[in-house]
């Protein structure tokens, strides 16, 4: 099998609620990077209990889930990149509100959602979205004439529209508002988070819209004029006369015009400045919130990934939550973190200069329209990298902001969070999947970094809601596509009862009339009420069973929702989208196999098989097929190409550290042309590219009691530690076929062995490499064979006598 979450399509979405309880784990610090031992729980945390509410789940309810806002009913607005903006309201029923036309290479697409404070009486709400413009499809050129380049500039776009009374957005109330520039074509980092301040002034996250990948980590500062104008941040984070890179902050107006509020970072007419700019020196703001008490604003700002400092260059990767309190420069492209700067670098030669002045940058790139000397750079508040914050854990470094609590006292919604949590910060982590509650004086000095209970997985946006309840949007374990997982959540205070759990399923969600589905359910509640089911079809049929079979006659879109009721007056609800009429067609990649070996920079000749019972012939000019970089448990979206078969070029990744977990990810989608007056339906096929060297540590399972931690001398300073008899690591998905080599990297404590085996620890042995006591790293070889046709994981299984046998740094296979 050669598919990744084939069809990205789901039945299940709940309104569900699972049983929270905050401050089990709590640490106690007198700043962030200076933790000390906890003594006390964690205020408030005593006595709260909290639940995680669905409110809706899986790719039909969410697509790929961007950003969201609340609406003063506890309804929600959320984007998917794709240009669907959707509305969930408060019981869990989503719908599409409307559908933008946009242009979505690399991460570009519809983004943010704000709405309007004075919502209830003009209902206006904004967007942040790529107009498709007249842009080539095609990847931009990394070299060229500034015509070559000329043709891919385009704008993002801040507009401003109308939500009608029924939940649609009216398209013809559109008005432009502002349209940020950007060099399109070529990756990265777009920001595009919306808020407002406690005197309605509109903030608007950019990122620095700048290519990483060919510098090495470090800062891109490429100001060549046969470069593309991407690999300079100069021009953009840097340019105090450039929307990009900044938080901007305007008044906007009935007409949708703007004013320029006072207090920005530049007074309207001075030479060589925008008057919008707030804060400057983002990379990828990518979340940022408004703290309407004080107007503070809490930004996620994504930094670079060098794995190690270099003093020719600049410090390691780090990321950042910034708290910004006034006007001002957050140092990037020249500063980062801790005000660590970076050393001016002429990638012509390859020569270093001197380290930038944090104090004082100037901005001398070639690029540069704006001034060349700079408001001195910020500090972060909270910068991070690895375990440099140990009540953040370890691992992928990807702050997405988060919203300050407010308690109150008037508001009598048992939902609300307790008195105790006022003024705390929340914090979402998208990769180490977390939120953390920050408690903070009122200098913004962190005081206390609490655990906060989530079930979700990777956290895209969150908010809090009129009704003092936690929003969460949860992008989900897809890349660059919704899954299974993609979810809207809210978090409530359930002190004082729980709302019952439920749980749906179907066996088809779409096909021809007549459509016989089978649904299936599962409710229950944490306080032990006896619970009543009833389900609604959507055509006006009904069943109290609890997993019913009901058929559709006639064509159309149906939600069939299941109520748990309580007896108390509390009820959760399930969904289940089915389509008649049109059936989703099926997408495989029959070439790259998913687990493939490969080398970044190699040529990936890609085969794609469409099928869709309503379409006789399959469009192969609609087939799309992306490139993307994976990393951890995201992914930068690299280059892409139309067609059912061709060749993709992988680029070599000059941005991460060659020790990270990076991989590579072919994507291929197919849209059909809807049938018997139903809409088009989407599905994907996936398959993953492994790096033909692996670093050992990057396992996806293991086997009890394996260990892996820092060793000296190891590749990026860490390896599989104190290998045991029995024990055994897992890549999943690894395709070894065409594999006829493998070389581990090994410190032999003891004799023994590993062998590498096919889907299971106890699989077909492919080879054995035998491993002696050795005072140092040294290199042990096998040769591979018998690999059994479809085999999709590989095995590391270590054997030997007693005790720990050897670190594991990492492995390389070779091909052919």
């Amino acid at each position: 099998m050669h598919r990744r979450h084939r069809r990205l399509r789901t039945g299940l979405a709940s309104l569900a609620s699972a049983l929270l309880i905050a401050g089990a784990a709590t640490a106690g610090a007198q700043a962030a990077s200076a933790p000390a031992p906890a003594t006390q729980p964690a205020k408030g945390t005593e006595a709260t209990e909290f639940q995680q509410v669905t409110l809706a789940k899986g790719v039909e309810e969410m697509g790929e889930p961007m950003t969201m806002a609340v609406l003063p009913d506890r309804s929600v607005l959320h984007t998917a990149r794709e240009g669907t903006l959707r509305l969930t309201d408060a019981k869990g029923n989503t719908k599409v509100a409307g559908t933008l036309d946009v242009y979505n290479h690399d991460e570009e697409g519809l983004q943010g959602v704000g709405v309007d404070p004075k919502f209830t009486k003009n209902r206006f709400v904004y967007l942040y979205y790529a107009p498709p413009l007249d842009t080539p499809s095609t990847d931009a050129p990394d070299s060229g004439t500034a015509e070559d380049f000329e043709k891919f500039e385009g704008v993002n776009r801040l507009a401003r529209f109308v939500l009608k009374e029924d939940g649609t957005l009216d398209k013809a109330s559109e008005k432009k508002i502002l349209d940020v520039p950007a060099n399109r074509g070529t990756c990265c980092h777009v920001g595009g988070d919306i808020a407002f301040d406690s005197k309605g002034n509109l903030l608007l996250s950019t990122g620095d819209d700048s290519n990483p990948f060919q510098s090495d980590g470090f800062t891109p500062i490429d100001d060549r004029a046969d470069r593309n104008p991407a690999f300079d941040a100069r021009r953009s984070a840097g340019n105090t006369n450039d929307l990009r890179g900044k938080v901007l902050r305007i008044k906007v107006k009935k007409d949708g015009s703007y004013s320029v509020p006072k207090g920005n970072l530049f007074k309207k007419g001075t030479d060589k400045t925008r008057p919008e700019i707030y804060a400057m020196g983002f990379r990828n703001p990518f979340r940022m919130t408004v703290d309407k008490k004080t107007d503070t604003v809490y930004v996620g700002d994504y930094g670079p990934d060098a794995g190690a400092a270099d003093p020719d260059r600049g410090p390691a990767g780090q990321v950042e939550f910034n708290r910004v309190t006034k006007a001002g420069n957050f140092g990037w492209p020249y500063c980062t973190g801790d005000n660590d700067a970076y050393t001016d670098y002429d990638f012509a030669t390859g020569t270093s200069g001197e380290k930038f002045d944090c104090a004082a940058p100037k901005n001398t790139s070639a690029r540069n329209t704006g001034l060349t000397d700079l408001p001195p750079a910020h500090a972060a508040w909270i910068p991070y990298d690895g375990p440099s914050v140990p009540e953040f854990g370890e691992g992928s470094e990807s702050p997405m902001g988060g919203p300050v609590y407010r308690y109150d006292a008037k508001n009598d919604n048992p939902a609300k969070f307790p008195e105790s949590f006022d003024g705390d910060f929340f914090a979402g982590e998208f990769g180490r999947q977390w939120i953390k509650r920050i408690e903070q004086g009122e200098d913004g000095e962190v005081t206390k970094i609490n655990d906060f209970p989530w079930t979700g997985t990777q956290v895209m946006d969150m908010d809090f809601g009129p009704d003092g309840a936690l929003y969460v949007l949860d992008y989900g374990t897809g890349y660059f596509n919704g899954d299974e997982n993609s979810a809207l959540y809210r978090i409530e205070n359930a002190s004082e009862g729980h709302s019952p759990l439920v749980e749906a399923g179907s066996d088809v969600s779409d096909g021809q009339a007549p459509l016989e589905v089978a649904f299936t359910s599962e409710a229950s509640d944490e306080d032990g009420d006896e619970l009543t089911l009833s389900w609604d079809f959507g055509d006006g049929a009904t069943s109290t069973e609890a997993n019913p079979t009901h058929t559709y006659e006639e064509n159309g879109t149906y939600t069939a929702t299941v109520t748990a009721e309580d007896g108390t007056g509390r009820t959760g609800s399930a969904s289940v989208h089915v389509t008649v009429g049109n059936t989703a067609p099926t997408v495989e990649l029959k070439l790259p196999a998913d687990g493939q070996p490969f080398t970044f920079g190699d040529e990936i000749p890609f085969q794609v098989q469409v099928t869709d019972p309503e379409e006789t012939e399959i469009d192969c000019s609609k087939v799309e097929v992306n490139y993307i970089l994976g990393h951890d448990s995201h992914g930068h979206p690299m280059t892409s190409a139309k067609g059912c078969e061709g060749t993709l070029k992988t680029q070599a990744d000059g941005e991460h550290d060659p020790n990270a977990n990076i991989f590579g990810v072919i994507d291929a989608s197919y849209t059909d042309s809807g049938a018997n007056g139903q809409p088009p339906l989407t599905s994907h096929g996936q398959s993953i590219l492994q790096p033909k060297h692996r670093q050992a540590e990057h396992f996806t399972t293991s086997a009890d009691g394996v260990t892996a931690g820092s060793a000296e001398g190891a590749e990026g300073g860490k390896a599989v530690t104190g290998a045991q008899n029995g024990q055994w690591i897992a890549y999943d998905p690894y395709a070894p076929a065409g594999v006829s080599k493998l070389t581990a990297r090994v410190a032999g404590k003891a004799d023994g062995a590993i062998e590498v085996r096919a889907n299971a620890p106890d699989g077909p042995v492919l080879g054995t490499a035998k491993v002696t006591a050795t005072d140092g790293w040294s290199e042990v070889s096998t040769g591979i064979s018998g690999v059994p046709e479809g085999a999709d994981k590989l095995y590391l299984v270590f054997t030997g006598g007693e005790g720990a046998l050897f670190d594991l740094d990492s492995f390389t296979v070779t091909t052919g």
